[in-house]
């Protein structure tokens, strides 16, 4: 049961990182909406099968420097055009 409420989870955070292309800040939470879910995957899939936790540790690390990556390059562009909005980017142009 447990699954499938996270499988539906995970999907859900993908179709919203997918059609929400507006603000980087909403891309990013659905980005670490996703990696929370694989956390829990993971970690329950750990558990039941008595595997050291220790990977999910690992795990746990990159997504906390993805999220720290993330929130610098979002930090850098406010302060460069003012916004998170995409559609005022020069640099998306071809």
């Amino acid at each position: 049961m447990m699954m499938y409420f996270c499988s539906l989870c995970f999907f859900c955070g993908v179709w919203v990182f997918s059609s929400n292309r507006k603000h980087l800040l909403a891309t990013l939470l659905s980005l670490e909406f996703i990696v929370l879910i694989l956390y829990t995957i993971l970690y329950s899939y750990l558990v039941l099968f008595n595997y050291e936790i220790y990977f999910s540790m690992v795990f746990l690390t990159f997504s906390v420097c993805e999220g720290a990556l993330g929130l610098s390059i979002l930090v850098s562009m406010i302060r460069s055009y003012g916004s998170d909005f995409f559609n005022i980017y020069n640099m998306l142009q071809c």
